[in-house]
């Protein structure tokens, strides 16, 4: 009888709970890359203070270091040039930091169904990142998970290849044995 509720657990609710708390166990992943939108056809640009999604493919400005640092998949995102921090305020601006320790900057990345990546922020639910068509930023909560606007596309600068370490297989065949331990008895 206690096996039968152990199994109608939703693992969910635990994940997501995880996914909120900042995890200082794990190690800071850093990845460069910039971020395609879908709806002006350019990258995203940290300028300083200023956003837009008007940088071309390779653009030193349109480069963005990405760095998750919890169980989930939160992310704070840095222009590489500028070392400002896509931030959105409390009216739902997209704004630059110096500083990005605040929940502000903080965006839940979001893979969705049609493989484009949206961002939301972890501050203010429901709000995205997003741009219009000529790549000016639009206001958080102006913007839906399913409006093209908020739809981003990883993509690496030009010339740069992601560099993954190779997968080392472990083998294990029938002529392996087991080490056992020796009983002094």
């Amino acid at each position: 009888q206690m096996f039968a509720a152990e199994e109608n657990v939703d693992f969910r609710i635990h994940v997501e709970n995880q996914t909120r708390a900042r995890d200082d166990v794990s190690r800071k992943q850093l990845r460069l890359y910039q971020l395609y939108s879908r709806t002006s056809g350019k990258h995203i640009q940290v300028l300083g203070r200023r956003i837009s999604a008007k940088g071309e493919d390779g653009d030193k400005y349109a480069q963005l270091l990405v760095e998750t640092d919890t169980f989930g998949s939160q992310v704070r995102i840095k222009g590489k040039e500028t070392d400002f921090y896509l931030c959105m305020n409390r009216k739902g601006k997209l704004v630059g930091k110096p500083d990005g320790t605040s929940k502000e900057c903080v965006f839940i990345e979001k893979v969705l169904e049609n493989n484009y990546t949206a961002l939301m922020s972890a501050k203010y639910s429901g709000w995205y990142v997003g741009f219009t068509k000529k790549g000016r930023p639009r206001k958080g909560p102006k913007t839906r998970e399913n409006q093209q606007d908020v739809h981003f596309m990883k993509r690496y600068p030009k010339g740069q290849v992601e560099i993954q370490k190779p997968f080392k297989y472990t083998t294990v065949t029938k002529r392996t044995k087991r080490i056992r331990p020796t009983n002094p008895s």
